[in-house]
């Protein structure tokens, strides 16, 4: 992997990841752009003791541009776009309209391919291995950054979920706090060691999956399953079998093997409602959320008894459609209370996963 760094014209970051060790970038940017303004603000709620990030600014970011416009695509000619060369493998920049910034944190975008018209699982082995050099890199830097304790490395995929720019990209959020999900984990973890003399709750989960009817699709170094309490009617979490905290600390193994199970999984959750529930196999891709879980870099004193060595490194990957042509809104019970009803049985979601595997 070869890395370049350099700036756009209103001085955002960019970074190119290269699979060729002798790849030159050297094109700059030709647009006439100001300095970004942001009036990100992090505010916390007194009852909840989350925290909200207020930014207005994001209301004038750019939505469902005509392909032919896509700001993620590389610059082509008189076709100006936020990449300035005419190709690349995978890119990372500082979003023009961060949802985080300054000492409220950083706002990443990832940019898997050039390639508009694809999708992370038309990725090569290689290309998708080069993805996963990127996270890691973005998550060693940012962690260093003064305002960052949590580093969180995510997809959105699909109109349905709320993307506005279809080429295929994910995003980087450097929070300036342990986020709310994942202090639930740490507190759920920290009453589970003291009441067990000392036990793994991540070690125990895997085990207990490992040894169950859940499990969709399994490695030397990788096991992806459907949780005993699945939030979403199709939800994998995938784990390397070796507990780490977080990407840096995953071993050549594991980062080895890794582009071949997610390839995997991605592919069978694009299948999943083909020809199924009155679907003609001309189901639309499945829109979904691939988000990667790492420990916090801040202190973790709140949680007694939890080191960052305890935290277990995973991704959770989760669509929001339950069958064909149909969508899992949250509603008042999941979005009032924070309860989730769902509609799938994991154990039967877990199956059908199983039935689409590549042949």
């Amino acid at each position: 992997m070869k890395k370049t760094s350099t700036r756009l014209a209103d001085g955002r970051e960019l970074i190119y990841y290269d699979l060729r060790d002798d790849t030159v970038r050297v094109a700059s940017d030709r647009r006439p752009l100001d300095r970004t303004v942001t009036t990100s603000e992090v505010r916390r709620d007194p009852l909840l003791g989350d925290s909200v990030a207020v930014a207005s600014h994001r209301q004038g970011r750019t939505y469902h541009p005509p392909a032919d416009e896509c700001p993620l695509c590389p610059t082509r000619g008189e076709r100006l776009s936020e990449i300035p060369d005419s190709s690349y493998d995978v890119v990372v920049f500082e979003n023009r309209f961060p949802s985080l910034a300054g000492d409220s944190g950083r706002c990443e975008v990832v940019c898997f391919t050039s390639d508009h018209d694809a999708s992370f699982a038309d990725l090569t082995e290689d290309q998708a291995r080069l993805v996963l050099d990127a996270w890691t890199d973005r998550t060693s830097e940012l962690s260093h950054l003064p305002s960052v304790e949590q580093v969180f490395c995510f997809e959105n995929r699909g109109a349905e979920i709320g993307v506005t720019l279809g080429h295929p990209h994910g995003q980087i959020y450097a929070y300036p706090f342990t986020t709310p999900r994942t202090a639930l984990m740490l507190r759920s973890l920290a009453a589970h060691k003291e009441a067990t003399g000392g036990e793994n709750l991540f070690d125990a989960v895997l085990a207990r999956e490992l040894a169950g009817e859940r499990v969709v699709l399994e490695g030397e170094h990788w096991a992806a399953f459907v949780p005993y309490a699945a939030h979403w009617p199709y939800e994998v979490h995938l784990y390397p079998r070796r507990r780490v905290p977080d990407l840096l600390a995953l071993d050549e193994a594991a980062r080895t093997e890794f582009p071949q199970i997610y390839l995997e999984l991605l592919r069978r959750f694009d299948r999943i409602f083909d020809g199924r529930d009155g679907g003609a196999g001309g189901e639309p891709p499945t829109p979904y959320i691939a988000a990667w879980h790492q420990a916090p870099f801040g202190t973790l004193d709140e949680f007694d008894g939890v080191t960052r060595d305890d935290f277990a490194l995973h991704l959770e990957l989760f669509t929001i459609r339950r069958t064909s042509g149909k969508l899992k809104f949250l509603a008042g019970s999941e979005s009032g209370m924070s309860v989730f009803i769902n509609d799938v049985p994991p154990e039967r979601a877990a199956e059908r996963l199983r039935e689409v595997a590549s042949s």
